[in-house]
């Protein structure tokens, strides 16, 4: 008996009766050489926001011109954008507050943030205005949409205005903080012209670190600012 098994054994052929294997499926050539040296694969990494063109420009180029002009040894005392307020006052809301919802869409768009409801701080009787009443909008931007919004100001909304001829010199407060009026919201290209009922007016201001109105001043000049030559 033994003698049969070992016959019928080596008669059947290698292999036989057991199921093939799948085949593996190939590895990247990146997560192969990670698999070697860690013994797992590899995760794609994510990718970082990207940065503002005007902040790498600042770091670039802005701060070395700043740095040489006033002979300062720190990049950090160099002045630097720190914020921007756009304001946008709706004095017609004191009759009717649904004014404030397209004035805070229309700023919501030209900015990229969502506004924050201004309220009034005191009571005026001469101008029917009650402590608590929303007489506007605002938005505070910093960081990349800072950047991006003082980027599209200078370069896309200023000269659209009609017989453009610069912006005044002399609008800082002493502290090297710069405050532009506008006259009208459809000079940014973010507003639909068909759809504004009312021209409103805005105010944006600028502050900066720098420590008087000469520092300020040379910085949003090589910011890109056109300022009116006199």
């Amino acid at each position: 008996m033994a003698d049969e098994k070992e016959k019928k054994q080596k008669a059947q052929p290698a292999g036989e009766g057991k199921p093939a294997k799948a085949p593996k499926k190939a590895k990247s050539d990146e997560a192969q050489a990670a698999a070697d040296q860690h013994g797992k694969p590899s995760r794609p990494k994510a990718t970082n926001r990207a940065t503002a063109r005007l902040r790498e420009r600042y770091y670039k180029e802005v701060q070395p011109a700043l740095m040489k002009e006033f002979n300062l040894q720190n990049h950090m005392a160099a002045p630097r954008l720190e914020k921007i307020v756009v304001n946008m006052g709706v004095g017609e809301a004191t009759q009717n507050a649904k004014l404030i919802d397209p004035a805070a869409t229309e700023v919501g768009a030209i900015t990229g943030q969502k506004p924050v409801v201004t309220k009034a701080r005191k009571s005026i009787a001469a101008f029917k205005v009650r402590e608590g009443m929303p007489i506007g909008v605002m938005v505070t931007l910093r960081g990349d949409r800072m950047y991006e919004f003082f980027d599209r100001l200078v370069n896309i909304a200023l000269p659209r205005v009609r017989d453009f001829r610069g912006v005044p010199t002399k609008s800082f407060d002493g502290r090297g903080n710069f405050t532009l009026g506008v006259r009208d919201q459809l000079i940014f290209p973010e507003i639909d012209y068909s759809k504004v009922e009312k021209m409103k007016g805005m105010n944006i201001t600028i502050v900066t670190s720098a420590g008087n109105d000469d520092q300020a001043r040379a910085l949003l000049k090589h910011m890109g600012m056109p300022f009116r030559q006199q």
